[in-house]
């Protein structure tokens, strides 16, 4: 499946449901790149990419990876879920809820490296089941978790939950730039040092 197809399959389950995909468009790679930014560039990492879409992070992470550590995405849509594999043989493209995996991958003793989310506001903004907690206990030493937000929406009150649940799990949070390079533009927040 070209990259195209992708984008065109990303913005077909957009429309079916808006709600859970969360944008009409994947993130475009400048934002990706920031995303995965905390990658280690040296030994065998291990990286969970949550709500990966159609795998335009996930183009990203495998790029820098070049083929080193565990590359866990997961995806609830299943139709998306399908052309994320089909792009992505080599990565463990896991069809089901985020918070269903995390706990699978905690109780299993998995450490990650980095978490890159995309998850939209409904898994990461209410503050009794943020994804951020599970996500703090599942962090190796020196790890860090990425979101990704659109930078519009920022100020709204939804969107400055998914900052304080953030900042209650843990102790570095940092919002980078806006990415003027996506659409609609957008930010990474870099969260490091779990408070647990």
């Amino acid at each position: 499946m070209t990259e195209t197809q992708a984008i065109q399959a990303f913005a077909r389950e957009f429309l079916r449901d808006p709600l859970h995909v969360a944008a009409l468009f994947p993130s475009f790679p400048p934002l990706c790149r920031q995303a995965a930014a905390p990658l280690p560039e040296t030994g065998d990492p291990v990286v969970l990419d949550l709500g990966a879409g159609t795998g335009q992070v996930t183009d990203v992470i495998q790029e820098r990876l070049h083929g080193r550590g565990r590359h866990i995405a997961v995806e609830f849509n299943p139709r998306m879920a399908e052309v994320l594999a089909e792009r992505h043989p080599k990565v463990e493209v896991i069809c089901d809820d985020a918070h269903a995996v995390v706990d699978r991958l905690l109780a299993e003793g998995v450490r990650v490296d980095l978490a890159v989310s995309g998850l939209p506001w409904l898994a990461t903004a209410p503050k009794d089941r943020s994804i951020f907690a599970p996500l703090a206990r599942l962090a190796a030493p020196g790890g860090a978790v990425t979101q990704l937000a659109h930078a519009w929406i920022r100020f709204f009150p939804t969107a400055k939950q998914v900052q304080r649940n953030l900042e209650a799990n843990f102790e570095e949070v940092v919002v980078s730039r806006t990415v003027l390079a996506n659409v609609p533009p957008a930010v990474v927040y870099l969260a490091r040092r779990p408070r647990h």
